[in-house]
């Protein structure tokens, strides 16, 4: 059986890691680069850097926090926010990312994905996708979670994975940051069938939402969180010594 993977998120703004609820209320909390360091060095498998306001503001990633991040980490570094065109992918690339998060440049452009793949390759193009409950369905947000594009969830993850897209980040907004555990129904009913590796994100307070989540989703390979790192209620290495003991496989 693959190792389940342990992936603190950096969402960062102007130049500071911040965190909210929702994806509302954000506010800073440290350095990216020092987190980022400690991050590497604690035993996190993967790490994932959001310029969260560059799609919502229009504009590229900011590239100069970026490149002294992936200078500073040794594990693989998945990097999205403003991802627009094959030059933004080649851009981010070149600053040091293993892969590339993708979401509102491919709702509005929906052969980038696909272009990514044949230029890049599969591996490193990742879509994340930001999904609420409304209606009684599932939906696909933009721009940072700020606009409700219509699109049913479960179909335009598949889309996205027949067009290239190498992995699945679904980011639940119902469960950001509230800390009562992950988005178990959504992650079932929207990618229980996606053949590519999926992380869930959203949700993570403790330790045993980690076990409840590679539990009774065995088919999840990473569990992505961000604030309980942060701010320390979880320490990596306990965490994955708590996954061991309980039969789920880590990296140790």
């Amino acid at each position: 059986m693959l190792r389940k993977r342990i992936i603190p998120c950096l969402d960062v703004r102007d130049g500071k890691v911040t965190k909210g609820v929702n994806f509302l209320g954000n506010r800073d909390i440290a350095d990216p680069v020092e987190l980022a360091d400690f991050y590497s060095k604690c035993g996190a498998d993967e790490l994932v850097f959001y310029d969260i306001t560059a799609s919502a503001e229009g504009r590229a990633l900011f590239t100069d926090v970026l490149k002294r991040v992936a200078s500073t980490v040794f594990i693989p570094l998945t990097v999205g926010g403003g991802i627009r065109t094959l030059d933004d992918f080649d851009r981010v690339l070149k600053c040091g990312a293993d892969k590339v998060s993708v979401n509102s440049g491919a709702i509005a452009d929906k052969t980038l994905i696909r272009r990514a793949a044949e230029r890049y390759g599969s591996q490193c193009v990742v879509i994340s996708a930001d999904v609420a409950r409304i209606d009684g369905g599932y939906r696909v947000f933009g721009r940072g979670g700020r606009d409700d594009t219509g699109i049913e969830a479960g179909k335009w993850i598949k889309y996205c994975v027949s067009e290239g897209a190498g992995e699945v980040v679904l980011n639940s907004i119902d469960t950001d940051g509230v800390k009562g555990g992950f988005d178990i129904e959504m992650l079932e009913a929207l990618c229980k069938s996606v053949p590519v590796p999926v992380i869930a994100s959203g949700g993570a307070g403790n330790t045993e939402d980690f076990i409840e989540l590679f539990k009774k989703l065995p088919w999840i390979d990473a569990g992505l969180a961000a604030s309980v790192f942060h701010y320390k209620e979880i320490s990596i290495p306990e965490l994955k010594a708590a996954l061991s003991e309980n039969g789920i496989p880590v990296r140790l």
